[in-house]
Parts: structure tokens; C-alpha cells; sequence
């Protein structure tokens, strides 16, 4: 990638945009709230679906190696809205962090490069570093999202 040859923002106008996100640390949910919900309504919706296929004479019929696989993802899959419903994202003076199943964060001066990326399910922001993959942290409020969309401005391709 061509990340070598751009310049990262001076301290000055990493000092500008970090006054004009607010008082330090912002922090908010990651995933707005009916993300949260609907994700929850989904996961009771495959566990009754699950119940009710063990319940019924079909469901003495499933291999048990099949039942076991099908109660391991959605295990899984409980373990994904549960972080999805208690992450926080942190925007501080140091960078951004974000509490998910491992914790998500960069230093103001790793990032290189940022993106937004206003998606209907979550507003996010992609952050590319010189040590190698972007890192990518979700919105789920507004403050979060202005503050998402000004980091962009300040950090875009020079």
C-alpha cells in the first residue's frame, strides 16, 4: 500500500481537532441501540428455532455431532451480541480504544491514515497504521459519529 509516502498530521492540528471533539475522553456505546436489540431478537428467535427442532421427532434423528456443532455456534454467536452489547468506544487524548472481545485501540501517532464509513448498521472508522493492518472502531452514538467524521478530515490522504 501507499501509506509510506503520506504524512501523518502535525501535533498542532492533532492538538485543533482534539479541542474540537470535546472535552476529553469521549466515550459512548459502539453499536447503536437498535443494532443491540435486534441483534438480541435474533439470537431468541434461532434459540427457539433450535428447541423446537430438538423437541420435535426430527430432532431425534440429527446427528449428535451435527446438534453439537449447531449448539457451538450459537454459543458462539451469544458470546458476539454479548460483547456487541456491553462495548464502549473511548476516544482520549493518548487515541481511541475500544472494549470488544480483545481490546481495539491506536495511538494518535500510529495512525497514518483514517477513513469513515457512514454504514447503515454502524458508523465506523478505519484506522491505518505503519505496523501493518487498519483497525477499525464502531459508533453507536452521535457524538461518537461527529467526532468519527472530523478525525477523517484531519487524518484523509495528504
Amino acid at each position: 500500500m501507499a501509506l509510506l509516502g503520506m504524512r501523518p498530521p502535525t501535533e498542532e492540528e492533532r492538538s485543533t481537532l482534539l479541542e474540537q471533539i470535546g472535552p476529553l475522553p469521549l466515550r459512548g456505546m459502539a453499536w447503536p441501540v437498535w443494532i443491540k436489540a435486534t441483534a438480541w431478537v435474533v439470537l431468541v428467535l434461532i434459540a427457539i428455532q433450535i428447541v423446537r427442532t430438538a423437541t420435535s421427532p426430527m430432532g431425534r434423528n440429527i446427528d449428535p455431532w451435527v446438534a453439537g456443532s449447531i449448539l457451538l455456534c450459537f454459543l458462539a454467536l451469544t458470546l458476539v451480541v454479548r460483547f456487541m452489547t456491553t462495548s464502549e468506544t473511548q476516544i482520549t487524548h493518548k487515541g481511541i480504544e475500544q472494549s470488544w472481545i480483545t481490546r481495539r485501540e491506536v495511538a494518535w501517532e500510529d495512525i497514518q491514515f483514517a477513513k469513515f464509513i457512514p454504514l447503515l448498521t454502524s458508523k465506523r472508522l478505519i484506522c491505518f497504521t505503519s505496523r501493518g493492518r487498519p483497525v477499525v472502531f464502531q459508533a453507536g452514538t452521535r457524538e461518537l459519529q461527529i467526532a468519527f467524521a472530523r478525525i477523517a478530515l484531519v487524518y484523509k490522504r495528504r
